[in-house]
């Protein structure tokens, strides 16, 4: 975005000195595109939020400063179901929200995922502790990616475990 900027000003510079200001088409739809994006993370982190005080979760997890426009948060409940993922999955994997709710992370892996690891994974989630691996996954379109997966047991204000997070973002 930095260097962006730099065109911005100097954009500035010249439309100012015109009689007749107008904006180039081109820059509309790059900021219609920022936008949405922006409405969209904002709004996932909002889900997140009311889905934190509903769940009472312990104050451990940093969700703000975790959340990027390019990373996916995948939310499971104790019993590893999909209970929320952030809109920018399609980007990720190709698959939208609601086709993943109710499934298990699982559904992402496949003949070429390491066993190791997910064996690895499934070892730290059995002991409720946090992981941090990269996973050969498959996008909806049968094309390989790999993932890299920070996840995290969540525990509400009573210590027991309410959810698994897991923070995703192409490797």
């Amino acid at each position: 975005m930095a260097e962006l900027s730099t065109y911005d000003k100097g954009y500035f510079s010249y439309i100012s000195k015109l009689s007749i200001k107008k904006l180039p088409l081109i820059c509309w739809n790059f900021y219609s595109e920022f936008s949405g994006l922006l409405n969209a993370c904002l709004s996932d982190q909002n889900q997140l939020n009311q889905m934190a005080v509903a769940q009472q979760w312990q104050n451990n997890l940093q969700l703000n400063k975790m959340m990027q426009h390019d990373t996916v948060v995948v939310v499971t409940c104790p019993k590893l179901k999909i209970v929320y993922a952030t809109q920018n999955m399609i980007h990720m994997n190709g698959y939208q929200p609601n086709e993943v709710i109710g499934n298990s992370p699982k559904m992402f892996q496949g003949e070429a995922t390491c066993p190791e690891i997910s064996r690895e994974i499934g070892l730290a989630v059995q002991n409720k502790q946090p992981f941090d691996k990269v996973v050969t996954n498959y996008c909806k379109n049968g094309s390989l990616y790999q993932c890299h997966i920070q996840g995290f047991p969540v525990f509400n204000k009573a210590g027991e475990l309410v959810n698994f997070i897991a923070f995703e973002r192409a490797a």
